[in-house]
Parts: C-alpha cells; structure tokens; sequence
C-alpha cells in the first residue's frame, strides 16, 4: 500500500480573543474616539462590537465613545425638532452641539492615548 497522509486534524473555526497589549489598547481607544469626529457613530459601534472582548481598557473607552455618539444622536433629533417648532430658530443649537462634541472626542482621545479613564459629560449610559 501507499503512504497515506493522516487525515487533517478537525478544523475549529471559533477561537477565543487574544488580549490585546497595553500599547495597542491605547492606540485603538484613541483612533475610535477621533473616529467619531469624521464617521459618527460608526467607529464607535464597529469597535464596541469587534473589541469589547480584546480588554478591559478598550472596552471602557468604545462603551464610553458609543454612549456619546448615541447621546449626541439624540440630542440632534431633539433640536431638529425644536427647530422645526420654533421655525428653524433652534436650529442654530447644532452650532454649540458641534462644539461641545468636538471638544470633547479630542479631550477623550488625548485621554485614551495616555492611558487614562474618560467619561463623556451629559452622556445617556445605553451599553457598558
């Protein structure tokens, strides 16, 4: 007979998260709370979603970046209302809403970069 080779072993394909290095936590947590600034919700989300598990520290900052994008959604839904109630003189709110969240992704984002805890003022706390 021929040599045969054995049989491949059984193909696994769920492998649990490895933990991510201090390093790469901070860089990460960084680039999602800047992400907001550009993409929203979206960097917020996508991260919360695929790192959440990678540490504890990247998991604090995307729930805290998801919550506040989360929170300005609605605080934008609010104003296009008052706007549209007081005939586009609420809108002008969007200007300091834009400012507030502009500010405070940066601050989140230096933050994060030193590897500090941050938590977004006038947050609604949706996951954690």
């Amino acid at each position: 007979m021929a040599d045969t080779p054995p049989p491949p072993p059984p193909y696994n394909s769920y492998q649990a998260p490895t933990q991510m290095s201090p390093a790469d936590e901070k860089l990460w947590a960084t680039l999602i709370h800047l992400g907001g600034i550009f993409f929203g919700f979206l960097p917020a989300l996508i991260g919360y979603l695929v790192l959440r598990d990678r540490g504890p520290f990247i998991r604090e900052h995307t729930a805290a970046a998801l919550n506040f994008q989360i929170s300005l959604v609605i605080y934008s839904a609010a104003i296009a209302i008052l706007g549209v109630v007081t005939f586009f003189i609420g809108f002008l709110l969007f200007i300091p809403l834009g400012i507030f969240a502009l500010v405070f992704m940066i601050i989140a984002a230096i933050a994060a970069n030193e590897g500090r805890r941050y938590a977004y003022p006038l947050t609604i706390h949706f996951v954690s």
